[in-house]
Parts: structure tokens; sequence; C-alpha cells
């Protein structure tokens, strides 16, 4: 980050510092926006139910060049493009989600969406997979719908369909269509075993395909590679797909499978720090650690407890007690890269949550190298996450579309930010939507309910631009996830035992919604009241305070307290120090050093006319800050 731009720094987990400082969040509310997220992201002919309304119908030629019904499925992020691993990725998550948390979902009334947001998946994903060895794994081509900006009813753009067969082979793809179709059968077992059955028969095939003809998809599709290219291989789809498999069949042999290739596979031998659409070594990690304590590895239980030792490098790393640990921002959010990082986020954050309940569930706690965790610890880290996302973060900004008062207006989505075909049915051309649309700067005509963006930078900034797609692009990897992690929320802290079987309520059958459905209101937050107090001269400095947030818990009302030193000097300010009197609370941004505050460990100097920013947070008027020393150079 730059010294030209001011240097903004806070608040990091407050569950840590003042636990009950902030206003809790409405997880049923942000739950039922994320699932409604996914019906925006809908590809092909719109069911009655339909809720979002200013979608309609799209992609209604796509496979039929190659003489296959590929119409269905789900555009990735904010473009038009059906790419097959993200997708994949997105209904095993969902899955995974609604098969540990699903009891949770039927308590606040959003079983039924979310398992219907599984369906469109996986109903395109039967289509995808005609034959045996047969895989389509694209529908369109990014280098060509990234020229264009058009909502998706009136795209232009080529909609070639790429697939996969034993001469061109794609272990990865077809071994994570594998898991996501195993997945998806634990959800529809009970209610819809037929359905069930169908997808366990598809699942079957494709690991069977993904095993024996071994081979990277985007060697393959070679379109892919810009876009989602496979860095991780194959390996670890192949193991997530063997642990899915067994979980969904308690078939012997894919237990096996997992014990005789762990070591060979690597899921024994890495240990990861990360988990997403490309590396899934965690996951399938966490699935056999779960087959370990539930007591089903027999004498293959060495090898498990091998799978489980990285299961828990996993957690470790992110609670910050391993020996590398994930970096996080100032504001405490695990970071792993600019582009769409939240992605990481929710994914860990899940994996965070279910491993908690597993080991409350076989009365274990987590060994780390730098000491133990109880797997209460496991879940608040992961709650400090989700609650980050909503808004507790030093911007006080919520980075789910329409959750909060404060959340990303200006989606780099084409869906949202066009005006929707059913209020202007006028086309809009592939370029001409960058002219008049991409390029407008003013909030999406549409709303993407529950979208989750890319996400802050690692120093907790973020530019609600159209144009800055690191940041204010969503995708359906990001939602999937936080899913479950939301039902876990919501639901409260009684009656969980995640070793045994997670018996679904049936849910109930969606009627269709001819009028469009009002948006339920939202808990307001409260808009951060600014008041500047007068800046304060110390010779070459101002010192400027102001409020930006306060909040009220349990009879107390706390204050975010912002803080600016500006270097009014030609010079460049160094050594810095502040003395800060009557402050009753924790303090980011700074670095204390005996009695006094200096620069914090990033940065070394101040140059002239630039400021520095740091916060604080207490029940009382806003503290004293002075300078005591300082040198110009």
């Amino acid at each position: 980050m730059k010294l030209q731009q001011s240097i903004s720094v806070v608040l990091y987990v407050l569950l840590l510092c003042l636990p009950y400082t902030l206003a809790g969040h409405d997880y049923g509310q942000a739950l039922s926006n994320s699932i409604l997220f996914f019906e925006a992201q809908r590809s092909g002919y719109l069911p009655s139910t339909q809720r979002v309304k200013w979608r309609s119908n799209s992609g209604l030629q796509d496979g039929k060049a190659s003489g296959v019904d590929l119409v269905g499925g789900y555009y990735d992020a904010g473009d038009n493009v059906k790419f097959g691993l993200p997708m994949a990725f997105t209904i095993t998550m969902m899955s995974w989600s609604i098969v540990e948390y699903g009891k949770q979902m039927a308590e606040s009334g959003e079983l039924e969406h979310a398992i219907e947001a599984v369906k469109w998946g996986t109903d395109y994903l039967i289509k995808a997979h005609p034959e045996p060895n047969v895989l389509y794994g694209e529908v369109g081509d990014g280098n060509t719908d990234h020229y264009c900006w058009q909502r998706p009813e009136d795209m232009t753009t080529d909609r070639r369909a790429y697939k996969l067969d034993p001469s061109n082979p794609g272990s990865d793809l077809a071994g994570e269509s594998a898991a996501a179709m195993a997945a998806a059968s634990l959800v529809f077992r009970h209610h819809n075993p037929a359905y069930a059955n169908e997808l366990l028969k598809h699942a079957e095939q494709l690991f069977y395909f993904a095993d024996k003809y071994r081979g990277k998809y985007d060697s393959s599709i070679l379109v892919a590679q810009k876009y989602y290219r496979s860095y991780s291989g194959y390996a670890d789809e192949l193991l997530w797909a063997a642990g899915w498999m067994y979980q969904a069949t308690n078939n012997e042999y894919y237990l096996n499978y997992l014990a005789k290739n762990g070591d060979a596979l690597g899921g024994t031998g890495w240990s990861m720090t990360e988990f997403g659409w490309d590396v899934k070594y965690a996951g399938a990690q966490v699935l056999a650690a779960k087959f370990l304590m539930q007591g089903k590895t027999g004498p293959e239980s060495a090898v498990f407890e091998k799978f489980q030792q990285k299961a828990e490098y996993f957690m470790c790393s992110c609670l910050g007690k391993g020996s590398r640990n994930v970096q996080r921002t100032p504001g405490g959010l695990l970071f792993r890269q600019r582009w769409n990082n939240l992605q990481f986020v929710t994914s860990s954050s899940f994996l965070l949550t279910v491993y908690s309940d597993y080991l409350t569930s076989a009365g274990k706690s987590l060994k780390c190298a730098s000491g133990t965790a109880s797997p209460s610890e496991l879940l608040t880290f992961a709650k400090s996450q989700v609650d980050y996302i909503l808004g507790d973060n030093p911007r006080a900004t919520s980075y789910m579309v329409g959750y909060g008062s404060n959340y990303p207006r200006q989606v780099h989505h084409r869906a949202s930010s066009i005006v929707s075909i059913k209020v202007n049915p006028s086309f809009v051309s592939c370029r001409g939507g960058y002219a008049t649309w991409y390029s407008r700067k003013a909030s999406d005509p549409n709303l993407l309910t529950g979208a989750v963006v890319g996400g802050p930078d690692g120093y907790d900034n973020f530019a609600d631009e159209r144009d800055n797609y690191e940041q204010t692009e969503p995708a359906t990897y990001n939602n999937a996830p936080l899913l479950g992690v939301l039902a876990r929320l919501h639901g409260g802290h009684s009656g969980y035992n995640q070793l045994l079987p997670v018996a679904l309520p049936a849910p109930k059958p969606i009627v269709s919604q001819p009028n469009p459905v009002p948006r339920p209101k939202l808990t307001p937050v409260p808009q951060p009241k600014v008041i500047p107090a007068p800046a304060n001269s110390y010779g070459p400095f101002a010192i400027t305070q102001k409020v930006t947030a306060s909040w009220i818990a349990k009879g107390r009302t706390y204050y975010r307290y912002s803080t600016t030193v500006t270097n009014k000097s030609t010079k460049t300010l160094k050594n810095l120090q502040l003395t800060i009197s009557k402050l009753y609370g924790p303090i980011w941004g700074l670095a204390k050093t005996r009695g006094s505050y200096g620069f914090p460990e990033w940065v070394h100097s101040l140059p002239a006319g630039q400021s520095l920013e740091f916060v604080y947070i207490h029940s009382a008027p806003q503290a004293t800050v002075s300078v005591s020393t300082y040198s110009l150079a």
C-alpha cells in the first residue's frame, strides 16, 4: 500500500477484546439473502417460483450445436459463462451445508429454497453427463464473453460447449462433479430417493471416469486456463470425491481408496492453509478425520490419523496457532489474495465451523503448535469472519449486497448493472453495454441481494467501483460455504452431534409466486454519527478526532473513535511518539512502546502532507491525544 494514501488501520476481532460490545447480526436474514443470490445466477428457463423478478430466460440454445441439451445451470460470477469446475464445487458446498445444518435451515424456513438451489445445479450436471465417460465442462468462452458487457438475456457471444472424454480427460472436473452429485444425493435421500439414486449413478460413473482416465481438465478445455486453471492438479479432487462417495454410499471401496491413495495423492502429506474451488485437500482431510472420529476406519486408522493431522494443521493455521499461519488484515480478516479474497474466508469458515462440531461431538479439542484450542474457539473465530463480512470491520461495510445499510452498490455484474429486460426490453449490444452501463458511475439498477463480493484488500481497504472487479465481483462459490455457517450461527448451540447421521426434515414444496416477493425488512444498522472535534495543532501537526460509529450493549453505549494525525510540514516525519490519556478500551493502528505510542510496524515515516489514522473503542468521551516527540528529515 502506498504511503501517498491515507493509512487506515483498525478493529480486530471484537469478540476477543470486547465480547459483548457489538450488536448481533441477523444470521437468518443473511442466510435468506445468500440463497436468494443463486436465483439471480440462474441460466435457462426460469421457473414460476422465481423470486428474483428482474431476471428472465437466457442461454436457451446452450449445447444445441453439439447435439446435447445444456440449458440451465449457473453463471459463476459477474459474467455469462458456465464454468464447470466452480459450478460443481458450488453444488458440493451447498450440499455439504445442507447435510450438516439442514435442520437449522428448516427451522429458519430456508431448507426448501436451499434444496431448490442445489437441484438447479444437479439438474444441469445430469445433462452435462450424457454418457458414462463424457462430461461437458464449459459453455461459453471467457475471452469473447469478457469482451462484451451484456445482460444474459441479450447474449450474442459464442456459446460453444466443451467436453471431456477418454481422449480428453479431466480428472479434477470429473472428480468434483462426482463429489457434487454424491453430496447432493444425501440431500435428496429421504424425500426424493429416486432422484438421489440417479445422482449416485452419475457420481459412480464420473468417479470411475476421473480415476481411470487421468489428466487435468484445463489441458483438454484450453479456454478454461485463463479463468479457472487447475493449479493444484487432480489428486486432491480424487480424494475429495472418494470421501463424498463413501459418505453417500457407505461402500468400503471408497474408504479403502482413501487409505491406499492417501500418501500417493498427497492427502496425508500436504499441509494446507487454503480451501476453495481449486485446492480441495483440506476438505478431503476434514472428511477423512470425520470418518476416523466416527470409528469407521478400522485397521486403516493409522492412515486416517495422518489425514486428521493435516486437517488440524489447517484449523491451527486459521486460528493463528500453527507453525505457518494464514495472513490476516489489520482488521482481523483471513487474507489469501487480492482478487476475491472472501472466497477463502467463507470456505475456511465453513471448515472451522463443521470441525468445531465434529470435535464437540467426539469430546475432543485441537492441539496446535502454539497450544490447544477448544471447539468453541474454532466456532468463535468462524463467527468473527462472518461478522466481518456482514459489517463488523474497519469500514463498517457489509460485503453482502442488500444486508445492512452500507453495502456495495456498483457490483461488477453484468445482469445487475444493466436495466432489467422487463423494464426496458431494448437490446443491449456487446460493446454498447460497456459504453452505457459499465462506465456508469451510479448504483446498479437491480439489487443483487445476497451476493458476497470479492471484499477488501490486505489493509481492509475497499473501493465500491464497478471496474474494480478484484473487489466488487461476486461468485457462487463465495456464497455456497456460507450457507452452512449462517444456518449454524442462526440455529444456536443445542442439539448437535455431527458424527451421527443428520436426518433432514422433509422440505415443503415451493409454491408459485405470481407477484414479486417483498424483501423482508432488515434490522437497520445505525448510521455512523460523525462528530468532528476541533483540530489540535502541535507544531507541524494537526490531530483530528471523530466518532464514526456507536452502539448499545448491555445498557452501555460504546463509541468508535477515528483519530487522524496529519503532517503539515514540508518535511518527512519520523520517530513519532504520541501520548494518549483517558483511554479505556482497545486501540488499533499504533504500536505501543512503554507508556507511549508510535508508528505501527508497517509504517516507518509520514511524508509531508500525509496522514496516519488509528482507531480506538471505549464507552467514554474521546481520549486526549498529543505529540510527545518527533523528528523531521
